[in-house]
């Protein structure tokens, strides 16, 4: 075992432990209280960002609920290090946005491209000066919506004011140690839009800020829990990576939606973005850490103690899960595995901890050091990359049953839709 092996899950339990955000949490308050400032709440507005405009419908009914300052700033889109595949990526938020628009009672529609410069230009422009006069708030999801429905005219190209004002919101958000539009920012924490505001909610919550009381505004989807019947089960094609914390929180939940509906899943496996050439800012390898520990925590998974499987354990990871396919036993290994290096800090570079993760899962030991000797799973795995792709998604976890495409631990509700809109019959109702 390396040094960086030994002491990286050591060093992963401290950082992503709950008692050392609740410390920081402590901390963070402490000194607003010491400095007599108000809870202020930063908002990172992305003019044309599906996902800024969703939220944007939530902010007056957010700021009427909890005793905060809401800043706006309004941010451009990401660097190109931070959103690898950038087309995939525009294309998808809209589609997206809409299907996540259907779920809250919200308004959005995917005009399928995005709006034309001129436009998005023109409502910078109105946005900045709603800043200024203090509408912000009251203004930016009625001009969102002109925007989106492509009836927002066309404007000049921005004025120095604007392109100003992107600047020193990009900077101040990239000092806040972030990097996409549609965030919260609050007290050292970041959450992204609509699918974490419930993060932020139990924070202010917790905090005595809440003015209102009752359900939060925009309540985390709940797993599936009863089983149901299903007349012709579909496959669900699960798509991950071993390196992949979300897939890690993705694999026991999507494993147990299929138990309870009597779906097959499909193991897709792909290599890790960064073995595949896709770079990864530190500041995005951080946020992705900690917003997976809590959402760990949200589900109830085991996670933290990280031994980070880049490179030569993934490696290896695959070519005993291919292994474990034949046998009948690959989600037994996907769930040991993922165990093993997001919540017990296991080595899979190393025999001893890749003997672990694949005894448990009923491997024989020998029959797995043999399979390490087995390159068939890279072509598979490329061949996994390329049906991904060409579904219109390049991450992971992503998952495909019906004619439902999606991508995300946080779409699992989207795939439980799927499952059961035909022909489903819940089994506590059946009697």
């Amino acid at each position: 075992m390396t040094i960086k092996a030994f002491l990286m899950p050591i060093i992963s339990s401290r950082l992503l432990s709950q008692e050392r955000l609740l410390k920081r949490r402590a901390k963070a308050e402490a000194r607003r209280l010491r400095q007599g400032t108000p809870h202020r709440v930063d908002w990172f507005h992305q003019v044309d960002d599906p996902y800024s405009a969703l939220a944007a419908q939530i902010l007056p009914a957010f700021v009427d609920r909890y005793a905060i300052e809401l800043v706006p700033h309004l941010v451009p889109p990401p660097a190109d290090s931070a959103a690898p595949d950038r087309a995939r990526l525009i294309d998808w938020s809209r589609r997206d946005a809409q299907l996540l628009a259907g779920r809250l009672g919200l308004a959005f529609r995917d005009p399928g491209q995005q709006p034309p410069d001129e436009a998005v230009s023109l409502a910078s422009e109105r946005l900045l000066a709603s800043i200024a006069s203090g509408q912000f708030v009251d203004q930016v999801a009625k001009v969102s919506a002109q925007l989106w429905a492509m009836t927002m005219g066309d404007g000049p190209r921005a004025s120095d004011a604007v392109r100003t004002h992107l600047a020193a919101s990009s900077a101040l958000r990239a000092s806040l140690g972030h990097y996409l539009g549609a965030m919260f920012h609050y007290a050292g924490e970041w959450y992204w839009g609509l699918d974490r505001l419930h993060h932020l909610e139990q924070r202010l919550q917790a905090l005595g800020l809440d003015r209102r009381g009752g359900p939060m505004l925009v309540a985390p989807p709940v797993d599936r829990q009863r089983p149901i019947a299903l007349s012709q089960p579909p496959e669900i094609e699960f798509f991950f990576s071993l390196r992949s914390p979300y897939s890690a929180i993705a694999a026991p939940r999507v494993f147990r939606l299929a138990q309870l509906t009597g779906a097959s899943v499909r193991l897709r496996y792909l290599l890790p973005m960064v073995m595949r050439g896709l770079p990864v800012p530190a500041s995005k390898r951080r946020y992705i850490s900690e917003d997976a520990a809590r959402e760990a925590r949200l589900h109830g998974i085991a996670f933290g103690r990280v031994n980070d499987p880049v490179g030569r354990p993934t490696e290896r990871g695959l070519a005993v899960l291919a292994l474990a396919e034949r046998q009948g036993l690959g989600q037994q290994y996907v769930l040991s595995f993922m165990q093993g290096v997001w919540a017990e800090g296991l080595d899979a570079g190393g025999d001893r901890g890749l003997r672990i993760i694949a005894q448990r899962a009923g491997l024989d030991w020998a029959q797995s050091k043999d399979a390490l000797r087995d390159t068939a799973w890279r072509d598979q795995a490329e061949a996994n990359r390329a049906a991904l792709l060409q579904a219109g998604l390049w991450g992971v976890p992503s998952f495909r049953v019906r004619n439902l495409t999606v991508w995300g631990q946080d779409r699992l509700w989207a795939v439980e839709q799927a499952l059961t809109s035909e022909g489903a019959i819940d089994m506590k109702e059946a009697g």
